[in-house]
């Protein structure tokens, strides 16, 4: 090797050590800088809820701020395409539902692959649904609610808050398990949903436990059964379908955490670890139990799979219910 490329290749090499040197002193210092959490919801949901509950326990273990940024709007795909997109450099975090998993089956289009755009942190809380009544319904049971609903074929309605996600699908599953025909009626959110099942405007729901529970507590709503496969720890009194007749019925929802695709392992893994803390908090176990979520802290692996199963399975859930492709 001549001397002038011999002294470009020693510079060129000096360089990439340095360079290597630079990200792993970063890799090690990890966390720097402020990390964002962002949220496909609106602030003051359950999901935007569980993000402050997590960052506050991140900020305190990783001694930098983490902030909650709410990107809400088309179904949680806007926040999904903004994250697929942001530096896979440790500090933007999505925390989304398993509406993240409806998405393909759902729509015609997407801004982004929900398996290859993302990289799987954790699943941080699964959580129970809930189906409620009208206090002005006249069915008290589930059982009360599909006898009516036998003898009045499509004369009975259900809110929901959006097509296709796991609420419309939880009771689309219901219908088709009973063999009922029940008209689904939009509604822009929870509030309005709500304030028309207690003014008798529909007669039933499939609500979030979180949102719901205080109106039962209330007897604004009438909880007719959780939809998960266990009886919720915050109403422990109400039975599940599959007690009532459906065995082997189950829906719930998940809550989790992904990184931008190809963020570093060791990242990963280090916010996994920290959010598995902080799930064993009992203040965190606490707050979580009061709107009816089980933490969970899955491994990275762990919950890659469950969110490739959901994917199958709910692509099976929409097409059974005929739902058309969304643009």
């Amino acid at each position: 090797m001549r001397g002038d490329a011999m002294k470009r290749y020693l510079a060129g090499l000096a360089g990439s050590l340095m360079a290597m040197a630079v990200l792993g002193g970063s890799a090690q210092a990890y966390p720097d800088q402020p990390i964002r959490i962002v949220v496909p919801f609106p602030a003051g949901g359950a999901v935007d809820t569980l993000a402050r509950l997590l960052g506050a326990e991140m900020q305190g273990s990783m001694g930098q701020p983490v902030v909650v940024e709410n990107r809400p709007g088309a179904g949680g795909n806007i926040a999904a395409a903004y994250v697929a997109h942001a530096a896979p450099d440790g500090y933007t975090l999505f925390l989304t539902t398993n509406g993240h998993a409806i998405s393909p089956s759902l729509y015609s289009k997407l801004p982004f692959d929900p398996v290859a755009d993302f990289e799987p942190v954790t699943q941080v809380v699964a959580s129970s649904l809930l189906l409620v009544a009208s206090p002005k319904f006249e069915a008290k049971t589930l059982k009360e609610m599909l006898e009516i609903a036998r003898a009045k074929p499509g004369k009975l309605n259900y809110g929901s808050t959006g097509i296709g996600n796991p609420l419309h699908l939880t009771m689309e599953m219901l219908k088709s398990a009973a063999k009922v025909d029940i008209q689904m009626v939009p509604f822009r959110g929870d509030a309005p949903l709500n304030q028309a099942l207690m003014r008798g405007e529909v007669q039933i729901a499939v609500v979030p436990l979180a949102t719901a529970k205080p109106f039962v507590d209330a007897g604004k709503l009438r909880a007719l059964a959780v939809t998960g496969p266990e009886r919720s720890k915050a109403m422990p009194d109400v039975p599940t379908i599959a007690e009532q007749g459906f065995p082997g019925f189950a829906s719930t929802s998940w809550q989790g955490l992904f990184f931008p695709a190809k963020t570093p392992a060791k990242i990963v893994e280090r916010v996994q670890q920290e959010i598995v803390k902080a799930l064993k908090n009992p203040k965190v176990i606490e707050r979580l139990g009061h709107f009816g979520a089980d933490p969970v802290g899955s491994s990275p692996g762990e919950f890659g799979a469950i969110l490739k199963a959901d994917i199958a399975r709910f692509a099976k859930i929409v097409k059974d219910a005929k739902i058309p492709k969304q643009d």
